[in-house]
């Protein structure tokens, strides 16, 4: 099969619909001939990629049997080549934020309800990277039949690497002497949670448990989610945290791998938000497969990624309590949580692996010829 794959969301900039695009795209490879039309230079560079994107679609797509978009954002450039194109199957990887910036009071949360949520209901198949994102998906009008599931995925090869202890502290210019690492990663936006672990979790934490979250600072002017870094910083000095809890920002890719490979505890507390929702949780399965224990909400897309018991522990969001007493009985037990990381690791691997999840979207690119 020939496929053309079509990103706007693309490495060496880092995130989360980057890293799945990349790791997708280049595993397809395995098994069809791809062709990858990316916007590598990031957001800022959308005005220009999106109309390029668009030209080449139209000049390229006679050539491939299918087309995948990265994500909904695209979708107007899918209606376009199913146009010229009638015979084409056209699909779309969808996320959470996909479908819930659709709903947002804004001008362009009003464009995109106009634009883009009538285009995905015109392409052939849109692939969800989270069950919750179906839910989501067919409150806004677009029929359950043309969903289908597909979680993330993760290339252990890429992202498991050893890594000491002391890499760790210089990254983040601190000593760790009898002292428990706890990571948070993921954009400092208010779903993600990390404003909310700092108020109201850290402080019923043991003196020598210590908090790293990083992850990227949302730009002002950016359409989406809200920046919450400053909310985060303020958490930090309210608490008397500054000795505690150490934000990073904008990290690059070598960096974000000390991380995975050496944190005690990964912990992905996120929260409710109207408006915005966590489409998978991919972070959560990056720090599964470097086996790490994962902590993780009962909430959305997480659930997706991480089995209670298996290769994570969910926990009801917003539930102070039962994070506090679930941290501590696991960061106590040293022996235990090496024996379950090593399950964790191998179970993530076993499930989540690009190779296997590029195998499932074959088998729907397949029986939709």
């Amino acid at each position: 099969m020939r496929i053309l794959f079509i990103s706007r969301a693309y490495p060496p900039v880092t995130g989360g619909i980057e890293n799945q695009n990349y790791g997708l795209a280049n595993a397809l490879k395995s098994f069809a001939d791809v062709k990858i039309i990316a916007n590598k230079k990031g957001k800022r560079n959308l005005p220009f990629f999106l109309p390029w994107a668009g030209l080449a679609g139209l000049f390229f797509a006679s050539r491939f049997d299918a087309i995948i978009l990265g994500d909904g954002v695209l979708s107007p450039i899918g209606r376009m080549l199913k146009f010229f194109y009638p015979r084409k199957k056209v699909f779309s990887i969808i996320h959470g934020l996909d479908i819930t910036y659709a709903r947002k009071k804004s001008l362009l949360g009003r464009v995109y309800r106009s634009i883009n949520i009538p285009a995905l209901k015109s392409l052939d198949k849109l692939v969800m990277v989270g069950n919750s994102t179906i839910e989501e998906t067919v409150k806004s009008g677009i029929l359950r039949d043309k969903c289908v599931f597909i979680p993330n995925g993760v290339d252990p090869k890429d992202i498991c690497e050893k890594h000491g202890r002391s890499e760790l502290e210089n990254l983040i210019g601190m000593s760790l002497d009898e002292k428990k690492a706890i990571v948070r990663v993921g954009r400092y936006v208010k779903h993600k949670g990390t404003d909310w672990f700092i108020e109201e979790v850290m402080p019923k934490l043991p003196e020598n448990y210590i908090l790293v979250a990083a992850g990227g600072v949302v730009a002002k002017k950016t359409p989406g989610d809200e920046n919450i870094h400053p909310i985060c910083q303020k958490a930090v000095v309210d608490n008397k945290l500054k000795s505690r809890v150490v934000l990073l920002t904008n990290l690059l890719w070598r960096d974000m791998k000390v991380l995975f490979n050496t944190a005690d505890l990964f912990i992905s507390p996120n929260v409710k938000i109207e408006g915005s929702m966590e489409g998978f949780g991919i972070n959560a399965i990056e720090g599964a497969a470097c086996g790490r224990v994962v902590v993780a909400s009962r909430l959305e897309g997480l659930q997706d990624a991480i089995t209670d018991g298996e290769n994570g522990f969910l926990i009801e969001p917003g539930n102070v309590e039962e994070y506090v007493r679930t941290i501590t009985r696991i960061l106590e037990d040293d022996e235990s949580r090496a024996e379950f990381s090593q399950r964790a690791k191998n179970y993530t691997t076993r499930n989540f692996s690009w190779d296997v999840i590029a195998k499932k979207y074959m088998e729907v690119l397949a029986g939709a010829r």
